[in-house]
C-alpha cells in the first residue's frame, strides 16, 4: 500500500466534450484517491538565447508572458533550464552552445518557478567554470536547482520541500549520451546526474522513498523531434516507477509527447518548448504548454494541460484560442497510444 493513500477507485465514466472541432476531445476518466492535495505545474524546455535573451533586456519579470500565471498558481512549478548562466568558461566541442546572464534567474522566479532541472545537454556548454557560475547565480537568486552539483552526491540528490505537511522530493537525471562521460558528476568532479547507466539514479529514488510522500523525477531523454518515446525512455520510466517515482515529466525532444499513466505513476514523456529562442526546425517545435497535476496522496487525480505556441516575434509562450486549444489537447491525447500509457492509474 502506498504511504499516503488507500487503493484507488477509478470511475470509468467518459464524458465527451461537445462543440469541439478538428477531432473529438474526451475528458480524462475520473480518479479518486485518499490523501492531502498537492498541485504541481510543469513547463517544457526553456532557454535564453537569441530572441528569448532579448526578453531579458526588455523586462525579465515578464519574460514568460501568460504562462507565468499558470506556473505560479501551482504549489510547486518545475521547468528544464537549458542555458548556463555565465560569461566565462571554455566552449565545449558541440554544435549548439547557449549561455545567458543572471537576469534569467529573475525571469524564472518572477514566473513562479520553484525549482529548475540542470540535468541536460547544455548546462556544461561552457565547461566546469560555466557550471560553477550557474550554480552560484541560482543560489544568489534563491532559485533551487536539481540534477547538477559540485560532486555526484549533490548532483544525484533530490531537492526537498514540504507543502502543507507533504514531503516532496524532486530529482533530475540526464540520459543524453553526448559528452556524458565528460559531464558526469563523480565523487571528486562537478557535473550532472547522468543516468545513461541507471543504477545510481534508481538507487537514489529508492532511498528517497522512505522519507518522501511524493517523488517527482524530471528526466532529459529520448530522441529530438520524435513525438513518440524511444524504447529507452519507456524502459527507464518503468524502472523509475518500480523504484517509487509518483510523477515523471521529461524533456529534450522539443516536441510534445504522450501523457498518461504507467501503472500507478503519471508520466509525461515530453513537454515541448515553453520558452525557446534558438532554431525551431519543425512545426511541432513551436508547441509546448503548462501541465498542472493535482495529486491526492501519491496519486494524480486530475490533469489540466494548457497548450501553448511560441510567438514568432518574441518566442514567448502564447495560449491558443479555445477551439484551437481543444484541437491541440486532442492531438496530445492521441500520443498516448505510441507512448503505451493508460488513461487511468493502475491500483
Amino acid at each position: 500500500m502506498r504511504a499516503l493513500g488507500k487503493r484507488i477507485a477509478v470511475l470509468v465514466v467518459v464524458l465527451v466534450m461537445a462543440g469541439c472541432t478538428g477531432g473529438e476531445l474526451q475528458t480524462d476518466p475520473r480518479v479518486e484517491a485518499d490523501g492531502p492535495s498537492l498541485t504541481l505545474a510543469f513547463g517544457g524546455d526553456v532557454n535564453f538565447e537569441g530572441r528569448t535573451q532579448e526578453l531579458l533586456d526588455k523586462d525579465p519579470e515578464t519574460a514568460f508572458g501568460p504562462a507565468a500565471n499558470k506556473l505560479a498558481a501551482a504549489d510547486l512549478a518545475i521547468v528544464n533550464l537549458e542555458t548556463p548562466i555565465t560569461t566565462r568558461g571554455t566552449p565545449q566541442p558541440k554544435r549548439y552552445l547557449f549561455r545567458t546572464d543572471p537576469r534569467a534567474v529573475t525571469a524564472l522566479t518572477s514566473a513562479g518557478v520553484d525549482v529548475v532541472s540542470l540535468a541536460n545537454n547544455h548546462t556544461l556548454d561552457y565547461g566546469q567554470i560555466g557550471l560553477a557560475d550557474t550554480l552560484a547565480a541560482a543560489r544568489a537568486g534563491k532559485l533551487p536547482t536539481v540534477g547538477a552539483g559540485r560532486n555526484a552526491a549533490e548532483a544525484f540528490a533530490p531537492w526537498r520541500t514540504t507543502v502543507r505537511g507533504i514531503r516532496v522530493a524532486v530529482f533530475a537525471f540526464s540520459q543524453v549520451s553526448d559528452l556524458a562521460t565528460e559531464w558526469t558528476a563523480t565523487p571528486h568532479r562537478p557535473g550532472l546526474a547522468v543516468a545513461v547507466e541507471r543504477r545510481q539514479a534508481l538507487d537514489a529514488v529508492r532511498a528517497a522513498r522512505a522519507t518522501s510522500d511524493v517523488i517527482v523525477v524530471v528526466p532529459h531523454w529520448g530522441s529530438e523531434h520524435d513525438r513518440c518515446p524511444t524504447a529507452d525512455q519507456k524502459s527507464f520510466a518503468a524502472d523509475l516507477s518500480a523504484a517509487g517515482a509518483d510523477v515523471v515529466v521529461g524533456a529534450h525532444a522539443h516536441v510534445l509527447q504522450g501523457q498518461g499513466y504507467l501503472g500507478p505513476t503519471f508520466v509525461a514523456y515530453g513537454m515541448g518548448n515553453l520558452l525557446w529562442g534558438s532554431g525551431l526546425p519543425a512545426p511541432e517545435d513551436w508547441r509546448g504548454g503548462v501541465l498542472k497535476l493535482t495529486l491526492r496522496g501519491r496519486t494524480v487525480v486530475e490533469r489540466d494541460f494548457t497548450p501553448t505556441t511560441l510567438s514568432p516575434e518574441t518566442r514567448q509562450p502564447l495560449e491558443f484560442t479555445a477551439v484551437e486549444a481543444d484541437k491541440e489537447r486532442a492531438r496530445v491525447n492521441g500520443l498516448r497510444d505510441c507512448a503505451s500509457l493508460a488513461r487511468s492509474p493502475a491500483s
